[in-house]
């Protein structure tokens, strides 16, 4: 009986009310912003009722026009031209940025709010809205491009690098500051070596997206591909559209194993 008794499973632990409650608030909000009196009227009836609206459409999606494949590689080399200078240089610019927007390397806590909140700043605004700033600014074209992916970058590598920063080891950081290095050498001998694989991680996978993104920005006219599937878009042009969404499917896929493998050897 003492056996039977010890071999008994365990009973199964209740569900805690919090979990529940928080089901219950994802519900409603849901809810909220899916019902046609107060909400946006989110409905898929569209999809089963009106079935025709697109046939022409996806018609000329499965058809191709190759031709035209040709005319896409000016600018995906103008793509690809776009996101390494932004990748460049938005990244070159994160790493110090980092240092100063973390708690353990930041001279003062002046500094340190500062800069965070101008990150902050950075990473509320979209990737389109910096292209149509800067579109304005410097007109139609790369550069337009370039700087608005330089924002991007610079907000995304240098928070997350800046929290790797938070996370290192301080060991080395109190061996250098008892041996009488300056703040810099601190950050370059201790902090960077530490962060270096991760700030590396981060820099492969904003180019990624930068050859993503300059697709959308090219339709504010930031340059690069998204200026010729704007045209195409214009002119109602679905075969042409298939050729750059198909190249662009292709590229990033092969952008994503390369960058991968370059990962697990780097990183």
């Amino acid at each position: 009986m003492t056996a039977a008794a010890s071999t008994r499973r365990p009973a199964k632990p209740r569900t805690p009310w919090t979990i529940w409650a928080g089901v219950a608030v994802f519900l409603l909000l849901t809810f909220w912003a899916a019902n046609p009196w107060f909400g946006i009227g989110f409905t898929l009836i569209p999809l089963f009722t009106d079935l025709t609206r697109g046939e022409r459409i996806i018609a000329e999606v499965l058809q191709p026009n190759w031709a035209f494949l040709p005319r896409t590689i000016d600018p995906f080399i103008e793509t690809f031209q776009i996101a390494i200078l932004a990748t460049t240089i938005g990244c070159s610019i994160a790493l110090p940025v980092s240092l100063l927007a973390s708690r353990v390397t930041a001279p003062n806590a002046a500094t340190y709010v500062s800069v965070r909140t101008v990150l902050n700043v950075i990473r509320s605004m979209p990737d389109v809205l910096w292209a149509m700033l800067f579109v304005a600014a410097a007109g139609f074209g790369p550069l337009a491009g370039v700087m608005a992916l330089t924002m991007f970058n610079l907000g995304i590598t240098a928070k997350l690098t800046s929290e790797s920063v938070d996370s290192v080891d301080t060991g080395p950081i109190e061996a250098a500051d008892a041996a009488g290095a300056t703040r810099v050498q601190t950050a370059l001998s201790a902090v960077v070596p530490q962060v270096l694989p991760g700030y590396i991680a981060y820099t492969l996978y904003v180019f990624e997206l930068n050859v993503r993104a300059s697709l959308v920005l090219g339709l504010v006219g930031a340059g690069g591909i998204g200026r010729v599937l704007q045209t195409e878009l214009a002119r109602f042009r679905y075969d042409n559209i298939a050729v750059v969404i198909i190249l662009t499917f292709i590229i990033v896929f092969i952008l994503d194993q390369v960058s991968r493998a370059l990962r697990r050897r780097l990183v």
